[in-house]
């Protein structure tokens, strides 16, 4: 098999902070080549982590990106900035001598996922960036490496450990009693290791002089893609549109992201039942809830638009997915002609990190639509 292109050092910044059910950069790389010489704005009302930002940035295209996730928006961000590791690491060591005397969460899980000093390190730098007022590429880069590295796979030896965190999927957050119970019957002890260092090996494989700057930061956005203030009259400029929707019935986004978010400044434990931007609760309900992004982003002020989704379903979810995302479109109430329909590659992403921890994923069955406004 191919080695990903996601592995090539030009295109480090992707993969500042992995992300379960990772979008394969070498999708919208592929599509969008087709249309570099019409030089389009790009738009991807999913972004994610920001992966059809970056494809666009590498080839000189403007991008912007919505998505209802904070923890996405965070790490899309860093797609757009550019990047300077002694200033980042500068401010890292700021924050921790500012914030020292910070308050860190006292459970049994945090106990056990973290070293003491490294915990009270990570707080300082958490606090630090919570009191940001107006974001810099320095501040949007630190979170996002600090996301990165707050867990994963502890490493054999102290040199090459990239995680702040005991034993974890470097994909998505264990869940705090499951992980407290895996440490104590392995007997395993949280590193302690140097926040800045790990930081520091994270940030030198970065920084790319290629990386053309093509946008702003705020062209990766928090929204709602349904709804219409979601895409204010300067943002609708795009004539492409590159994006993969939320697998279907896969409703636990920011579950299992939850100790990502509590760096941004959520709660120190997982709260079900968050909202989810897409309704998933019946093939109707979900395919009108998705015509409603695609209605939004008909409202381009672009001559032509052309869609390529990537839409898969999780396993268990017994739905016809090509059949989902043709109800989708009908459902928005805009023409639509279908150019081209295939399958793509397996989406077992994340199998690998999971299986650090014995956790069970699925491969998902997805495909790759090509349409065009009429």
């Amino acid at each position: 098999m191919p080695r990903s292109i996601a592995y090539e050092r030009d295109n480090a910044l992707n993969a500042i902070c992995p992300y379960f059910t990772m979008f394969p950069l070498e999708y919208p790389l592929g599509v969008l080549k087709q249309y570099r010489k019409a030089n389009p704005v790009v738009m991807d009302p999913f972004c994610g982590r920001g992966t059809t930002l970056f494809a666009a940035r590498k080839l000189g295209l403007a991008a912007r990106g919505i998505d209802s996730s904070p923890i996405a928006v965070a790490i899309a961000r860093a797609k757009l900035a550019a990047v300077d590791t002694l200033k980042v690491l500068e401010l890292a060591k700021r924050y921790m001598e500012e914030h020292a005397p910070v308050a860190v969460p006292d459970n049994s899980f945090f106990r056990a996922a973290f070293h003491p000093d490294v915990l009270l390190n990570v707080c300082a730098i958490r606090e630090g960036l919570l009191r940001v007022g107006r974001e810099t590429d320095t501040t949007v880069i630190l979170r996002a490496a600090m996301l990165g590295c707050l867990h994963g796979p502890t490493g054999k030896t102290a040199e090459r450990r990239s995680y702040f965190s005991n034993q974890m999927p470097r994909t998505f957050s264990s869940k705090p009693d499951y992980s407290v119970r895996y440490w104590m019957e392995r007997q395993l002890v949280a590193p302690e290791v140097d926040v800045i260092k790990v930081l520091e090996r994270k940030l030198r494989r970065l920084d790319s002089p290629q990386l053309l700057q093509t946008g702003v930061l705020t062209d990766a956005r928090r929204g709602d893609s349904r709804v219409a203030a979601s895409l204010p009259p300067a943002c609708r400029d795009f004539s492409v549109v590159v994006t993969s929707p939320p697998y279907y019935g896969m409703r636990t986004y920011v579950e299992d992201q939850w100790l990502r978010n509590w760096f941004l400044g959520g709660e120190d434990h997982v709260i079900y039942g968050k909202s989810t931007q897409l309704q998933h609760t019946g093939f109707e309900t979900f395919a009108v809830s998705l015509g409603k992004v695609w209605k939004n982003m008909a409202r381009t002020t672009a001559e032509d638009l052309d869609m390529h989704i990537r839409f898969g379903i999780i396993p268990s979810a017994k739905v016809d997915a090509k059949a989902l995302v043709r109800a989708s479109l009908e459902a928005s109430g805009v023409q639509w002609a279908e150019v081209s329909v295939r399958s793509a590659k397996t989406a077992a992403s994340g199998k690998r990190q999971a299986d650090h921890m014995a956790a069970g994923s699925a491969a998902a069955r997805e495909y790759d639509f090509h349409v065009k406004r009429i």
